[in-house]
């Protein structure tokens, strides 16, 4: 066994050691002490053994880091499902998903036949000024070629410090086309509003990240203000919507209800177990919602949609949703990694647990090939969307609602 092994193998004895007599701390005298103590040297030489012989075998040579990460990876994802390791780019990913900024140009990608190319330039960004377009190919970022199979490797090269430039090539009707652009802060919207009629709305939510109430209060502003200052009814719309920050969820709901627990949550520690709940104010003032849901709203989605229909806030039209009622914290690590963890189980108003079963609609129309998606453009389609169109239906032969009225 090489010094660098040995060295790894003297490290993964201490922390097994150390779990191990933290968890029988203070049971010297107990009978079982000397068996767990046994127990982690045995799953240490164990550990040890596999490593130095995937090192040895292994048909291709393997970094003692890389192995060791590895481990990590596979302690971490073998809990369940949803927890797992960051590394420092990962853990980046996840902090601008959930604020909903990032530094950048603004540019949203996609690999599509091998090539890296722009989806859309976001309104108002740097790409968007500088006259970059939807469909045009990324070939290339500081004068260095990229390749469509190191996607996540463009975008990070394509982010970076506020005021910083970089030079990005791309491809439209054969000819390369440079462009110098200045780096800022770019914020993602997670709210998409429109009329679907005069005193109807439609509001879609993409993803759950800290910003998104605000947007939603000023869209529904928005919505009221070019309507008279009043609405009748509102689509909420929550489908293919993955979750995102619980907390952002709970205000989603807060915003439409006057009172009642939003959601509960049980956990191991103290910070896991906790309850909210709503508080006197429904922007809408009792005007009548649909919730549009389907088997890609998990997480958040699930919590608001469980949430408005515990309390008869509103109708939830669509097909059962995904069924994800675990809460994951996010625990900063050292040289900025970090591990996602899966830490409560949480519940509706109700009291149910959604977790691999979801929220059931209180009317169920299955999906229709090609929607929601094309709503994210805004190419509504209440003819081809039949659970949108089915969600009017219902908002318009609703009365407006009072139960939440004091």
């Amino acid at each position: 066994m090489s010094l660098k092994s040995r060295a790894i193998l003297v490290i993964v004895i201490g922390v097994v050691m150390g779990l191990s007599l933290s968890i029988g701390g203070g049971l010297m005298n107990d009978n079982r002490a000397p068996d767990k103590e046994e127990l982690a040297w045995e799953q240490a030489r164990l550990f040890a053994e596999v490593l130095e012989r995937v090192k040895r075998d292994y048909v291709e040579p393997i970094d003692d880091a890389d192995l060791l990460e590895s481990a990590i990876r596979g302690m971490v994802s073998d809990l369940d499902a949803h927890s797992q390791y960051l590394d420092a780019g990962e853990y980046r990913d996840i902090r601008i998903s959930t604020t909903g900024s990032y530094t950048g140009i603004g540019i949203e990608v996609d690999e599509v036949g091998g090539n890296v190319l722009i989806v859309t330039p976001i309104a108002g960004s740097p790409a968007a000024r500088a006259g970059i377009r939807s469909g045009d190919q990324i070939i290339a970022v500081d004068g260095v070629s990229i390749e469509a199979a190191h996607l996540q490797d463009t975008i990070g090269r394509l982010r970076g410090q506020a005021g910083s430039k970089v030079i990005v090539t791309v491809l439209r009707d054969d000819d390369a086309i440079q462009y110098e652009l200045r780096r800022q802060i770019i914020r993602m919207a997670s709210v998409h509003k429109e009329f679907l009629s005069p005193s109807y709305g439609y509001i879609r939510i993409s993803q759950f990240s800290e910003n998104t109430a605000r947007e939603l209060s000023r869209a529904v502003d928005e919505l009221q203000d070019a309507n008279d200052g009043m609405l009748q009814g509102l689509v909420l719309d929550l489908r293919n919507n993955p979750g995102g920050v619980l907390d952002a969820a709970v205000d989603v709901a807060d915003l439409f209800l006057n009172s009642g627990v939003i959601v509960t949550a049980d956990g191991r520690s103290v910070d896991s177990r906790f309850t909210r709940s709503a508080h006197r104010g429904d922007i809408l003032d009792g005007a009548t919602m649909v919730v549009i849901v389907n088997r890609g709203s998990a997480s958040a989605s699930e919590i608001v949609a469980g949430a408005l229909q515990d309390h008869d806030r509103a109708l939830v039209v669509g097909t059962e949703t995904f069924g994800k009622g675990l809460v994951q914290t996010v625990v900063p690590l050292s040289k900025g990694r970090a591990i996602k963890l899966t830490t409560s189980r949480y519940y509706t108003p109700s009291g149910d647990s959604i977790h691999d079963v979801g929220i059931e609609p209180d009317i169920f129309i299955e999906d229709t090939p090609g929607f929601p998606d094309l709503s994210l453009s805004g190419l509504l389609d209440r003819e081809a969307d039949v659970q949108l169109a089915e969600a009017i239906d219902h908002l318009q032969a609703r009365p407006v609602m009072h139960s939440n009225a004091q």
